[in-house]
């Protein structure tokens, strides 16, 4: 037995009116219809909507209390169309967004935020692999990662070009440097990521291609982590060139093998998850795009 919307509006609509004629009109649609609807209402369940009195169908106790749920649940209806609505809406909504390194993507937010003040930042932090993720499950509606792989489920936007660097604690040798090389790198304790971040990918093909495989002296899941490790003197680590404002505590350091090798940091999305806050979004990334016309 099925209890359509369809046949709850007829009945409402009967009920108002007192006529399948006015309920039809009201509705739009043919008498038959309408009478349709509730005598096969009134069959499947074995009861009497309806009763008619001087010309006219009055409801009876149980139809006035179908009624009177069916607009309850007409209003619930249109609660959640509502709230569906505002959660997209540039005056009140909410976006999630996930952020492989700080930088660009907090400049992004920053910007998105001083046009659109009135929408709720909800920003998540991690390895590439994590955000990644986050963004195809749906728990962000937008990631801001480098090396984004080149999947066709996905809307994407460029913004600024990095490539990864080493850093080295300022008391280090190499720190005195203006570049350095694989072959070098090898030669000194160094300070990994794991192996969900796309710093760490890019490293590992870095050595591959100058046929090295150095081990690791420690390896962190954190970027801060890192930073802090490499800043007290640990090790020498890697991070993308514009991943972090932050300056202190360390010597930057270009990578001969990483010339030419840059690659952008992207805003992407699914293309399935479309709505004015999105757009607005991707709009705003526009003007990091180096590629723009």
């Amino acid at each position: 037995m099925t209890l359509s919307t369809t046949r709850l509006n007829a009945i409402r609509a009967v009920a108002e009116v007192g006529s399948y004629a006015g309920a039809a009109r009201l509705l739009g649609v043919t008498q038959p219809n309408i009478s349709g609807q509730v005598r096969a209402l009134e069959a499947e369940f074995g009861v009497h909507l309806f009763m008619r009195e001087s010309g006219q169908l009055r409801p009876t106790g149980l139809c006035l209390k179908l009624c009177d749920l069916a607009e309850r649940a007409a209003e619930a209806q249109g609660e959640a169309e509502r709230l569906l609505r505002s959660r997209s809406s540039l005056r009140e909504g909410r976006i999630a967004i996930g952020l492989g390194n700080a930088m660009p993507g907090m400049a992004v937010i920053a910007a998105f935020h001083r046009a659109y003040p009135g929408v709720k930042l909800d920003v998540e932090t991690g390895s590439h692999q994590k955000i990644a993720r986050a963004v195809l499950t749906h728990e962000c509606d937008i990631g801001v990662l480098p090396d984004v792989p080149n999947d066709p489920r996905y809307r994407r936007a460029q913004l600024a070009r990095s490539e990864v660097i080493a850093i080295a604690p300022t008391a280090h040798p190499l720190a005195q440097t203006t570049q350095v090389t694989a072959a070098q790198l090898s030669q000194t304790p160094l300070i990994f990521r794991a192996p969900g971040s796309s710093t760490q990918r890019a490293v590992e093909r870095m050595f591959a291609r100058a046929n090295l495989t150095p081990r690791p002296f420690l390896t962190l899941d954190a970027r801060d982590g890192l930073y802090e490790a490499v800043v007290n003197g640990l090790g020498v680590g890697f991070m993308w060139r514009a991943s972090t404002s932050r300056t202190d505590g360390v010597a930057r350091l270009p990578i001969v093998e990483m010339n030419g090798l840059a690659t952008h940091e992207t805003v992407f999305s699914l293309k399935e998850t479309q709505n004015p806050i999105i757009e607005a979004f991707f709009n705003t990334a526009k003007v990091f795009d180096i590629n723009a016309d």
